[in-house]
């Protein structure tokens, strides 16, 4: 039988902005005409990162167990089909919380039960079979690095075999004016 092809199985995000407070990187500057007269840059400076962190890490617990959750579905797949979980490498605690609340032991693969029973919004998973099961991270070794850090971690594991052809992998990252995303892929 053929190996199934590598490809993009389903992609969901939202950036309503609405929560621009908790998460942002102000920018301060004024627009300049050039001497052309056609064109114009802007001169400014980006002030501090602001973050709440505390409904920063809500959010994030809240929302990228119910898109991973979403873009599976829409996939056509359960978490028993993911080889792999990758998540944007902001914080230890949030991807052991995102991890639990999908019923994936961070530490070891799969949890023998979901932790899911219908009391939280994005409904219910049921994990049938432990099986290997890999949560990427090199948060330890690189920190957050910031919107590079999916493809630099997942760059990672390819290169040291964690992740093979074939593998399933989800994804899911956020960031400022609390944007998030997932995506559910089929490396090859």
């Amino acid at each position: 039988q053929s190996q199934p092809q590598p490809h993009l199985t389903s992609c969901d995000r939202y950036d309503p902005g609405l929560d621009a407070d908790k998460l942002s990187l102000p920018y301060s500057g004024k627009t300049i005409e050039l001497a052309d007269g056609k064109h114009t840059v802007t001169g400014g400076a980006y002030k501090g990162i602001g973050m709440d962190g505390r409904s920063v890490y809500k959010f994030a617990t809240r929302e990228v167990p119910r898109v991973l959750s979403e873009a599976l579905a829409n996939a056509g797949l359960t978490v028993d089909d993911v080889d792999h979980l990758l998540l944007h490498q902001a914080n230890i605690r949030i991807m052991e919380t995102v991890a639990q609340r999908l019923g994936i032991d961070f530490d070891k693969g799969r949890l023998g039960m979901s932790s899911l029973d219908g009391r939280l919004p994005y409904g219910q998973l049921t994990v049938q079979q432990p099986n290997p099961f890999v949560v990427i991270t090199n948060l330890d070794q690189n920190g957050n690095t910031s919107a590079g850090s999916i493809p630099i971690a997942l760059s990672e594991a390819v290169a040291n075999g964690k992740v093979k052809k074939g593998d399933i992998i989800a994804c899911s990252g956020f960031g400022a004016g609390l944007s998030w995303g997932a995506v559910i892929l089929r490396w090859g």
